[in-house]
């Protein structure tokens, strides 16, 4: 199988330089870190792919089986980098996908040498002593309204996803994005984000991580980034004077700064 095609691969920036793979998050595609990509590629070779069932991908590779777990995820991300044959890779994974990379660097340790999470949840539903910021009567809503009208549930929460009412441009490109997305594959994805628990995985991480998250995230709220720092020893815990779920958009010179100050510090 053509991986690069399959997952829709692109690489930018200088071939000797160390590399970036940047992955996208539920209902999204590579083009959500256009606004960073500019200045990672100036020093580090920044890899872009689509998880299969997004944005340019193969949707013939999609399969249910493969994507009803974030285990279908974390191998797409191994195969492309074992098809790039990338080596100790430093791992930017926004929302879900952050989860996704935490999967691919326990099953492919060589490949990943680092994690940068953005606004990363391990879990969404509360539970005893943990507040993932949902109830599971409100995800069972969620889900339902999703599979019941997809177009119409993102037009009503992509905007709350990204936040920044006032910057209503911002919540029109989310909607734009979630409503490419063929809704079969969407309520897929969905369930597999918002049901997934990976609480337990976090434990296993053993690479340096950054942990960003934002003053205000109605999808991630800062409970969980304490969460998720607390959990992986020696890891670090950045909070971006942002508003939303997706900052690589809304607060893209912020979140480009954190990064690079993480990588300057693996050096």
């Amino acid at each position: 199988m053509d991986i690069r095609r399959r997952n829709n691969v692109n690489v930018v920036g200088p071939d000797d330089a160390p590399v970036l793979v940047l992955a996208h998050g539920f209902g999204c595609d590579q083009n959500m870190w256009r606004l960073v990509v500019p200045e990672l590629s100036r020093r580090y070779r920044v890899v872009l792919f689509d998880y299969v069932g997004s944005g340019g991908s193969d949707l013939a590779a999609w399969s249910e089986e493969r994507y009803a777990s974030l285990q279908g995820y974390a191998a797409d991300v191994v195969d492309v980098c074992e098809e790039l044959d990338l080596r100790q890779a430093v791992f930017v994974g926004h929302s879900v996908s952050a989860m996704v990379g935490v999967l691919a660097a326990q099953a492919a340790p060589e490949r990943i040498g680092a994690l940068v999470m953005v606004t990363p949840s391990p879990c969404y539903i509360d539970d005893e002593g943990y507040r993932g910021g949902f109830s599971t009567e409100d995800i069972d809503e969620l889900l339902s309204s999703l599979e019941a009208n997809y177009l119409g549930w993102s037009s009503a929460m992509a905007p709350v996803i990204m936040g920044n009412p006032e910057r209503p441009e911002l919540g029109q490109e989310l909607t734009n994005s979630f409503c490419a997305t063929d809704p079969d594959i969407a309520r897929v994805f969905a369930r597999t984000t918002f049901l997934t628990d990976s609480r337990d995985d976090l434990k296993g991480v053993c690479v340096p991580t950054l942990v960003l998250e934002c003053e205000q995230d109605a999808i991630a709220p800062r409970e969980v980034g304490a969460y998720v720092h607390a959990a992986i020893p020696a890891s670090r815990l950045v909070t971006l004077d942002a508003t939303g779920h997706c900052p690589q958009l809304s607060a893209p010179q912020a979140t480009t700064g954190a990064i690079l100050d993480f990588l300057e510090s693996l050096k």
